[in-house]
Formats: structure tokens, sequence, C-alpha cells
């Protein structure tokens, strides 16, 4: 019972939500015959989905595929470097002016200085700024998970003579789970989005940001929304595979309490 109570709140309740807020959006559509320029019905936005899928799929590889290059290399460097902070506090001194700097670069003024860098025609550009915007929440929360360990656990590690090392890949490291999956599951999205947004600014031809302008530009706007609702899925599919990892983390692993 308790398992179904759970599956109603976790997915039911935000699927009927959806729907209802979806039929609400048609009915204003139709009843103050809003133009498409403005922004269409869900029921033309799903139609012309469905007749250019094999489009949007293309373009949702392309920018997905970026996403999660970014998010790997974003994610692991974050989870990295916090540890080193963690063990050496003059390295988490000398860099948070480096991480709030890269926290308030903005993805409009990167992404154009990237492709000179790399070149406009490789998707590099695309990875780094994905990398770079899951870097900072990934870093900030793992840092302050691998700050909560409480004292009596330091103690007993340095009872046992452990190193910095040990107690860090036993004890920290394990105990600021919570907060490097809150990390990834806010980064996943923030992905997407970056690499979305770096593919308006120069690069290869391909991805759901270039199509979302090409459409937009030719007045085609059921379809701009097609390739909108394309990376809207992509994103929910980053979101939900992080979250199911981090449940199958959490279930099968426990840190001592």
């Amino acid at each position: 019972m308790r398992t179904s109570a759970g599956l109603s709140r976790t997915v039911l309740a935000p699927v009927l939500l959806g729907l209802v807020a979806l039929a609400l959006w048609q009915l204003l559509v139709v009843v103050f015959e809003i133009k498409p320029f403005i922004v269409p019905g869900p029921l033309a936005i799903g139609s012309e989905f469905g007749a250019n899928f094999a489009t949007v799929l293309q373009g949702a590889v392309v920018t997905g595929g970026n996403a999660l290059v970014g998010l790997v290399i974003g994610g692991i460097a974050g989870i990295l470097f916090a540890i080193l902070a963690a063990l050496v506090r003059v390295l988490d001194e000398l860099s948070a002016a480096v991480v709030a700097a890269l926290a308030v670069v903005p993805i409009v003024a990167l992404a154009p200085v990237l492709y000179t860098m790399f070149g406009a025609g490789a998707e590099t550009a695309r990875q780094l700024v994905a990398a770079i915007a899951v870097f900072i929440p990934v870093y900030i929360n793992t840092l302050r998970g691998l700050r909560q360990v409480r004292p009596v656990h330091r103690d007993l590690m340095h009872v046992y003579a452990a190193s910095a090392w040990q107690t860090t890949r036993t004890v920290t490291v394990p105990g600021a789970l919570p907060f490097i999956f809150t990390g990834l599951r806010i980064a996943s999205s923030l992905a997407v989005i970056s690499a979305l947004i770096a593919e308006y600014f120069g690069g290869p031809v391909g991805g759901l940001g270039k199509s979302i302008t090409s459409a937009a530009s030719s007045s085609n706007y059921n379809l701009a929304w097609a390739y909108v609702l394309g990376a809207i899925l992509v994103g929910l599919v980053f979101y939900c595979v992080t979250l199911a990892i981090e449940k199958f983390a959490t279930r099968h692993y426990q840190p001592a309490t």
C-alpha cells in the first residue's frame, strides 16, 4: 500500500497536473484565438512533433550527446576538486574566487570565444560550455556535503590512525552522497540548457538550438515549438536517469550513522 501511495505521489500526480495544464493551455488558445507566433496550442505542437519526429530525434541526439559529455566532464571535475578542496584548506580558499567567477560567466559571451578557440566545425565548445555549467553546482554541493561529517566519525578514524585519504574514501565521501546527487540532479538540467543555448551562437548545424532558430526565422512557429518540446524531453530524460541512479545508489549503500 505504501508503495502504491508513493507511486501515486511521484508519478500519477505530476502526470495529471501536466494533463490539466495542457488542456487549459489548449482551451485558452482556442477561446482567445491566440496566434501561433505568440504561442501555438499543444495539439498543433504535438502534430508537428509527430510529423517531424525523425528530425527532432536527430537534433536531440546531437544536443543530448553534447550535454552528456559536459555532464560527465563537469561532474567528475566538480567532485574531484571538491574532494581536494576539503582535504587542503588553502586550495579551498584560493579556489573560492575562481569558482565564483565561473558561476557568473555568461554563456552568450563564453560560447563565441570557445568557437574561436576550437573551431566552428567542432562540438567541443558546446561540450565545454555544458561542463562549466555543470561544474559549479556539483562542486558547491559536494564540498558542502564533505563538510557535514560528524566529529565522532573523524575521531574514530583518527583513533584507527587512518590517513586523510582513507577517511575521505570510507567516511567523508559516502556521507556526502546525498549532497553530490543533489548537485548532479541540478546539473543534469543545466547541461542540456547550456548545450542548447550554446548552439545559438555558432558551431555545427546539428542540434535542437539551431533547429529552433531556423524554424522561428522562417516563421514556422509550430515546428519551432516542436523542437522546444524535444529539448524538454531531453532534459526530463537526463533528470530522470540521474534521479534513478541516485535512488539505486542510496538504496544499495547506506553510510553508517
